[in-house]
């Protein structure tokens, strides 16, 4: 049976995991882009879906659980 808290955990963990890899993935792409490097906009891009992605991953876990 799934618990308020386990949401609750799931919800914090999606978004602390999201936020520390998109946001390095933004802070490393505009260091590149800024550098004059168009690389960076490669990783500058799929910032924001692969954060999304890993809170999506922890939720299917939990699904598993039910």
């Amino acid at each position: 049976m799934i618990k308020r808290s386990d949401i609750v955990w799931l919800g914090v963990s999606a978004a602390v995991s999201g936020a520390l890899v998109g946001g390095l993935m933004l802070g490393v792409g505009m260091a590149l882009a800024a550098g004059g490097q168009p690389l960076g906009f490669l990783l500058i891009m799929p910032g924001v879906p692969v954060a999304g992605a890993i809170g999506w991953v922890l939720s299917r876990r939990l699904a598993r659980q039910v």
